[in-house]
């Protein structure tokens, strides 16, 4: 009873923050989200040259091409956030950002390092949740009807998300035999799994949201780092790449799992 009664406590509490914050929360999820994006942008504005020598150098593919690499970067990104942030053309401008997670997996060969590869897959899944959440459930023939049967796209698209999404913990595990260590990887497994299957779904979520950020604050400090040093540029995309992350599971928080989960279920048992 114990065990049940300090879960029992620990969803309420999740469920009063739900109440207090439902009416912003999305929008936070949505600011983080996209923060990735956003930074990369800008990024790419002010690091035009090294950006675009660095694609010239590698794939040899000329000045002009470099240049329109670059260009794509910049405004596919820059203007995804806009629209995403505005609430117009929300799933284009995902289609869109999903194509520039794709050509950057490519153009700066994160298709081979498996730390970059299972972040840029969770970004993917935390613009599926996004897409998701922009998408009216299935459209019905009759007025004001709406189609929420178990084979909506939207249910799967959040199930695509939510699984997408938890690949970001498999580039934090530490295959150390240190207590803390361990204790660390148990319980981020347990709660990843919880989210993937959609069980206790939002508690596991938020606090998945609250571990990360910490974790990312602590680990990610490139404010504490000197502009001129490598390392503040490998942070601070670090850093944001989480953020991001943290948006879509704040998404996840704010929305619930979607149909596809054993938290859906559990109302018909």
């Amino acid at each position: 009873m114990g065990q049940n009664d300090l879960m029992s406590n620990a969803e309420d509490v999740a469920d009063q923050f739900l109440r207090v914050t439902k009416h912003y929360l999305p929008h936070v999820a949505r600011l983080c989200l996209i923060s990735t994006f956003l930074e990369d942008g800008i990024r790419m504005w002010f690091q035009w040259n090294e950006q675009r020598d660095y694609i010239e150098a590698t794939w040899n593919c000329g000045y002009f091409l470099a240049a329109c690499f670059v260009l794509v970067n910049l405004l596919g990104q820059l203007g995804g956030c806009v629209l995403i942030l505005s609430r117009n053309f929300v799933q284009y401008a995902c289609f869109g950002l999903f194509g520039i997670i794709a050509l950057q997996t490519i153009a700066y060969s994160i298709l081979w390092d498996f730390k970059f590869l299972m972040r840029n897959l969770a970004l993917g899944g935390g613009l599926l949740l996004l897409l998701a959440e922009s998408r009216g459930e299935g459209k019905s023939m009759f007025a004001g009807v709406p189609s929420i049967g178990e084979h909506s796209p939207k249910q799967y698209m959040q199930l695509g998300g939510r699984v997408l999404l938890v690949l970001m913990f498999m580039s934090l595990v530490h295959f150390d035999l240190s207590f803390i260590s361990i204790l660390q990887n148990l319980v981020g497994m347990a709660l990843i799994v919880l989210v993937a299957v959609g069980f206790k779904t939002k508690l596991a979520a938020l606090t998945l949201v609250l571990w990360l950020f910490g974790v990312n604050v602590y680990f990610n400090a490139f404010w504490t780092v000197p502009t001129y040093k490598p390392m503040h540029d490998f942070l601070k995309y670090d850093f944001f790449q989480t953020m991001s992350v943290i948006g879509g599971l704040l998404l996840i928080v704010a929305l619930g799992p979607g149909g596809v989960s054993m938290d859906e279920k559990k109302k018909s048992w």
